[in-house]
Order: structure tokens, then sequence, then C-alpha cells
């Protein structure tokens, strides 16, 4: 079900958000950054928010592109 609710809620936001998924589901850390991954999202971190709830946030688009090299 968190996945279902993140990819909802991620069609009406643009490129660049940060959604943080709040979950109770243990399948939750794996199923939100496989879903990230697919969907070209980033995986920005995932970690126990309180006691069986884990918090998984992820910034929506492609990644920015990187710096440049600044010699």
């Amino acid at each position: 079900m968190p996945v279902i609710r993140l990819a909802k809620a991620a069609r009406d936001l643009p490129d660049g958000a940060v959604v943080t998924v709040l979950a109770t589901d243990p399948a939750a850390r794996h199923d939100v950054p496989a879903w990230a991954r697919m969907r070209g999202h980033t995986l920005l971190g995932v970690e126990d928010a309180a006691e069986g709830v884990t918090a998984i946030s992820v910034r929506l688009g492609p990644p920015p592109p990187p710096a440049p090299d600044a010699r």
C-alpha cells in the first residue's frame, strides 16, 4: 500500500519535490526504493522514525546533473 499511495502523490508533484513516506509495512523498506529506482527517482534515505515506523525519503524526477569539476 505505501508504494501505491506514493505513486498517487507523485503524479501531482514536480520534479525535484521530496516525498517522505512513513510506513508500518516492513516490505516498504524494499518496495519504495525499488519503485524509485524503476521510475528514475532518487532514494534519499531510509531510517527508523519510531517504533515500527520507517521513514523513506525520495526526490522525484531524474537526479541532478553532477557539479562541474572545480579545478
